[in-house]
């Protein structure tokens, strides 16, 4: 009987111990989301899974280029996937041509899938705070991003993480290169 009431707390103590570890891996480390949508094609597709790397940013700032996960301010539990273009402080504007402009000079980037047909609020300039960040969908034409109102800037604080790791579908699984 001892070793039964030894053996139910050693498993006890196990699995508690096993539930810890995730609660604290996926709220300070990383989670799994899923790609909704074709905002971010070619270089990540609708039903993508992801690991989320929530670590990274508490020892430095997103990077321009770094593609970053953030929820919607409008919707619980709804989390957006964007390219980071501007950084805080800088000038953002959208010329008529489809060019991105950081401080008045053209952005020399691959990542958009085409010529954008509408600059949306990047039509005038956007000055960005120094907490904020102007995040934009690599299919350009088909992303709602920071060129929405209902998106707008990003603050430092609600960006949870960057993508890191796809893990599905299985014939892609790999680390996201984000230059």
């Amino acid at each position: 009987m001892k070793k039964v009431l030894k053996e139910i707390l050693s498993t006890s103590l196990y699995i508690l111990f096993v539930l810890c570890a995730v609660y604290l891996v996926i709220h300070f480390v990383g989670q799994r989301t899923q790609v909704q949508g074709s905002s971010m094609e070619p270089k990540l597709s609708n039903e993508d899974n992801l690991i989320v790397d929530k670590i990274s940013y508490r020892f430095h700032d997103p990077e321009r280029f770094d593609i970053v996960v953030f929820p919607f301010r409008y919707e619980e539990n709804i989390f957006y996937i964007k390219r980071v273009i501007g950084l805080p402080g800088e000038t953002i504007r959208i010329d008529e041509k489809g060019n991105i402009l950081i401080n008045g000079e053209i952005l020399e980037e691959s990542y958009g899938k085409e010529v954008i047909q509408s600059p949306g609020r990047a039509y005038e300039e956007i000055v960005l705070a120094d907490d904020e960040y102007f995040l934009m969908g690599d299919n350009r034409n088909n992303s709602t991003d920071s060129r929405d109102p209902s998106v707008g800037n990003v603050r430092r604080d609600e960006i949870v993480g960057r993508a890191w790791l796809r893990i599905w579908p299985l014939d892609q699984v790999g680390f996201i290169e984000h230059r």
